[in-house]
């Protein structure tokens, strides 16, 4: 990249960064990252698969682009990073009766929150402020950070074992909303950027990764699975945008199926560390690929 400027501030002058704990986050990868975005400054700036937006957030606070676009299937995700932008007080109003009714009665709370997905009317049962502050709540006392929906669309899982769980940092919160003011946020499908990108853009891709193994693949964030046909999916808009003159970067794991989908683009290996598996053993640093087309 060119010579980074100071980082987007809040008004506290704190600054952004991710406010979820997300599988396969990037915020530990941003230093193995920075020499690979492009040099110039791109006119738009797209994530199709924004998860915690640790890389938008790390470009937004920079001043990369001219503009940026944050897509994701996963609407309970949109609505929380539209709620932090437009009503980031009543966010952290709510995220502190969580805090108190967390601290009278954990497990009763939290199985009460869970439940709410199950409620007649849902999602419009509840206003986007409250959801968000729902999915932040759930996402900071569950086990691991983990978002996981059954195929109802139902969040279920289990809560952690937490001493004292920072269901609240509003600090980080408002410093987000500030960074997402003027952010383009919706719900759409990562193909449909084929449509939206041009020239002088940037397309960043993080999508869920291609398992390891059989087993490794433990998550669903959405009611659908990202499987194998939905990677090729995936190559084949990488190879479009390419096309379209877009530059584009991709993430995923150091697995045979993503060299073989990106053969004849440039692959870079960068190495990460990964705490969600459910032996110990596995945990710890692993390989990573990033794909470019320039």
């Amino acid at each position: 990249m060119g010579v980074p400027v100071p980082e987007r501030l809040a008004d506290d002058g704190m600054a952004a960064g991710p406010f979820l704990k997300w599988a396969g986050g990037k915020s530990q990868l941003l230093a193995q990252y920075a020499p690979l975005f492009p040099a110039e400054r791109p006119a738009r700036y797209f994530e199709p698969f924004v998860g915690s937006g640790a890389v938008f957030f790390y470009l937004r606070g920079r001043d990369f682009a001219g503009s940026y676009t944050l897509w994701d299937v996963n609407a309970e995700l949109i609505n929380v990073y539209r709620a932090v932008r437009d009503e980031v007080e009543a966010v952290i109003a709510l995220l502190a009766a969580h805090r108190d009714a967390h601290a009278a009665d954990g497990r009763g709370h939290y199985a009460a929150v869970r439940a709410l997905d199950r409620q007649p009317g849902w999602p419009e049962s509840l206003p986007p402020a409250a959801r968000a502050a729902r999915m932040i709540y759930l996402n900071k006392t569950c086990y691991n950070g983990l978002w996981r929906v059954n195929s109802r669309g139902h969040f279920n899982v289990p809560p952690g074992r937490y001493r004292n769980p920072p269901i609240l940092d509003a600090g980080r919160l408002r410093a987000a909303a500030a960074a997402l003011q003027g952010v383009d946020l919706a719900v759409r499908d990562f193909r449909t950027v084929v449509d939206e990108a041009r020239p002088g853009d940037f397309v960043y891709f993080d999508p869920p990764y291609v398992p390891l193994s059989p087993t490794a693949s433990f998550t669903s964030y959405a009611r659908e699975d990202f499987g194998e046909s939905d990677q090729r999916a995936l190559a084949d808009v990488f190879r479009t945008l390419d096309r379209q003159g877009v530059r584009v970067m991709l993430s995923n794991a150091d697995a045979p199926l993503v060299h073989e989908l990106y053969r004849g683009f440039r692959i870079e290996i960068v190495q990460a560390r990964r705490a969600i598996n459910s032996r110990a053993a596995r945990r710890g640093p692993i390989s990573e690929v990033v794909v470019l087309n320039a």
